[in-house]
């Protein structure tokens, strides 16, 4: 898809009964993001989030998606200290959750354990800009990339990611003109999230999708539930037995309006549409 133009779509995902419905639709890839923490365990941030509970998500959306590619978010704590737990910890999220690769946040600094897991066999992704794990060190959450110091940081943390061994790196909370340049010059899959139009792809939090998280929504997460209403209440609208039409199809609640708003979002992606300037940080 890369080589071929074609943008490729990634959603967060936590749970079984959304997983059904993300499997049922075209999206490429999923992530078991550790903001699984914050969304469905209802943690402050993503630094409480273990490996164990990361295994319980990764598994039961394994469970309800057979079909697609799956990530599973190194947790905080998983993999700094050394080679050896990041090796063994991504290796649970294979063997235990079934995970297609893990991804990881950090740069320069967390290279050799990108390595170090890439040696190992297992697809790696690495995750630099905003990282949220290590946000309190660089000042909360910010856009990075304003600075001339920053851009050249990132650019060495994707050559150096690169030369680890991922084979895509995500960029997150990065002005587009920024992340336009780094994608040009990236030979791995750069993906986008809140990072502009110009990565090879994009990843949104299912929960920002639906608008299901109510504590806050930042400047690039598009809620695209308004966009499906019409569609979805003129499918009811067509049935005069609602009781037998949600029996027999389950198209006639929220399991319906996540599938509709999931491939509204895809179709938006596909098709350069999204994410527009209402939805990017400015340069």
């Amino acid at each position: 898809m890369r080589s071929q133009g074609n943008p490729i779509t990634w959603l967060t995902c936590y749970e079984y009964s959304f997983a059904r419905a993300l499997n049922e639709t075209d999206l490429d890839m999923i992530l078991v993001g550790d903001s699984g923490g914050m969304v469905a365990l209802g943690y402050p941030d993503t630094t409480p989030v273990t490996m164990s509970e990361m295994i319980l998500l990764t598994s039961s959306v394994r469970r309800g998606a057979p079909n697609k590619f799956i990530v599973g978010d190194m947790p905080k704590g998983s993999y700094e200290a050394s080679d050896v737990d990041a090796v063994n910890n991504a290796m649970r999220f294979i063997k235990e959750a079934g995970c297609d690769a893990v991804k990881l946040e950090g740069g320069s600094s967390m290279a050799n354990r990108a390595k170090a897991i890439a040696n190992s066999g297992i697809p790696v992704v690495g995750h630099i800009g905003l990282t949220p794990q290590s946000s309190a060190a660089f000042g909360g959450y910010r856009v990075v990339g304003r600075e001339p110091s920053e851009v050249e940081n990132l650019r060495r943390s994707i050559q150096e990611l690169e030369e680890a061994g991922v084979f895509a790196v995500l960029l997150e909370a990065i002005p587009p003109s920024v992340s336009k340049v780094l994608t040009k010059n990236a030979t791995s899959i750069i993906f986008g999230i809140g990072a502009g139009k110009y990565t090879h792809g994009q990843l949104l939090i299912l929960h920002d999708l639906l608008g299901l998280y109510p504590n806050f929504r930042p400047k690039f997460a598009k809620c695209f539930v308004p966009e499906v209403l019409m569609e979805f209440n003129d499918a009811l609208v067509e049935n005069e037995d609602l009781a037998a039409f949600g029996r027999d199809t389950r198209k006639d609640g929220l399991y319906q309006i996540t599938r509709l708003a999931v491939e509204a979002y895809i179709r938006q992606v596909r098709s350069g549409s999204f994410p527009d300037e209402l939805y990017s940080y400015r340069d």
